[in-house]
């Protein structure tokens, strides 16, 4: 019950501090003293401190609290599928160091992948000067279906890993606690805590890059399904018999909208010729680039947005969220250019009822929101365990 009320307190300071006692007893409904006790033990053990005072109604300042930013590191990796990327935060959630390692091969060997996101973690610990013992664990987003969180097995047809123990791959190298996930929701857990979610209780959060997959969010709680592979929202069919999707079925979402499918169809119908750019993000971006002056970028665009709102329209029509949030590179370099047709586009295809309840929002934490949210899977073990992270000197003990 204790840790259970830390849980509570603690939880409640992460995320919506810096909160005073009174504030903790009113969102809580923990008695005064039981606030005060926890409080202090908090401080006491350096998770909380203070952050400044506000006026009271008559009485003495009141003093805020907040998690202590340095009290630990957490780390984020996102295993895309054209680079690695992984960074360090404060428990603020400030970025104080990034690698980036891209790929060169459009199926990556799960090897290359785990080498890279255990290079990574050791760039950015060496490159700010902390010990390994100071960082309470890293957060590894993937793509395909993650089996765990113990040990975390990987399902990704679409990159040709077939039940990869990632997890254990990664705890090989490293003493740090490891914690596997889909990016998608990844980058939900990111946005539900710190971005265009924030306040939601039912809600969508999309991830549009060059695969497609999307985080639930229903009652406020991350919907997972049976195995955890609910989500897999781009490999639902939009066209009965359409294109062969990278997954081996065929009509799915994600290969008329994911950005490989979307630079495909443009080469398909400009008579092989590819868009210009060099890399997958600087060919979308060339392609959008060219809408002005070439109808066949502008008919491929145009028809991306339709096949993106269909989609938006079938989440609707089976969750009703009260908000969608599009985020993923490709889907934001999309949405800052036509978010107003997008939401037309799902007028069209959606119930005019559950339409007329959801919002349609961008991601607001950038396109590099997937490792910030792999950091959160550390953060949120340490809210769910009251603060506590048993130690021995100078290393964090493992807790998976």
């Amino acid at each position: 019950m204790r840790r259970s009320n830390r849980s509570v307190i603690l939880t409640s300071i992460y995320r919506d501090g810096p909160l005073s006692r009174y504030e903790l007893g009113h969102q809580t409904s923990l008695s005064a003293a039981s606030v005060s006790n926890l409080v202090g033990e908090l401080l006491d053990e350096g998770v909380v401190e203070e952050a400044g005072s506000v006026e009271s109604d008559g009485g003495r300042p009141r003093v805020l609290l907040r998690v202590a930013p340095t009290f630990g590191y957490v780390v984020g990796a996102e295993v895309g599928e054209t680079r690695v990327r992984v960074e360090l935060f404060d428990l603020a959630m400030k970025v104080l160091a990034t690698a980036v390692y891209p790929i060169e091969t459009a199926k990556p060997a799960p090897e290359l992948a785990v080498k890279y996101v255990l290079q990574g973690l050791n760039a950015v610990i060496g490159e700010v000067g902390i010990s390994p013992g100071q960082v309470l664990g890293m957060g590894v987003a993937v793509a395909g279906v993650v089996e765990g969180p113990a040990d975390a097995i990987v399902h990704a047809q679409t990159l040709g890993w077939d039940a990869v123990p990632v997890g254990a791959m990664l705890a090989a190298g490293t003493d740090i606690p490891i914690q596997v996930d889909n990016g998608a929701n990844t980058l939900g857990q990111a946005e539900m805590w710190f971005g265009a979610g924030r306040g939601a209780t039912d809600a969508v959060v999309a991830l549009v890059g060059s695969g497609v997959g999307a985080a639930l969010v229903t009652g406020g709680s991350s919907y997972r399904g049976t195995r955890s592979s609910a989500g897999e929202w781009g490999h639902t069919t939009i066209v009965y018999g359409g294109r062969k999707c990278r997954c081996g079925a065929e009509g799915c979402l994600e290969a008329y909208v994911g950005a490989e499918g979307v630079l495909e169809r443009f080469q398909l119908a400009n008579g092989g010729q590819p868009a210009p750019g060099g890399d997958e993000e600087a060919a979308f971006i060339g392609l959008l680039d060219s809408v002005g002056t070439s109808e066949v970028a502008a008919k491929v665009v145009e028809d991306t947005i339709g096949y993106l709102g269909a989609g938006f329209a079938n989440l609707v029509n089976l969750f009703n969220p009260e908000r969608i949030v599009l985020g993923g590179w490709s889907g934001l370099l999309l949405g800052e250019r036509y978010l107003l047709q997008l939401r037309e586009a799902v007028g069209k295809h959606a119930l005019r009822q559950p339409y007329a309840q959801v919002s349609i929002e961008l991601c607001e934490l950038g396109r590099d929101a997937v490792a910030m949210g792999a950091a959160t899977l550390p953060v949120l073990r340490l809210l769910r365990e009251g603060g506590a992270t048993p130690r021995e000197p100078g290393l964090v003990a493992r807790t998976r």
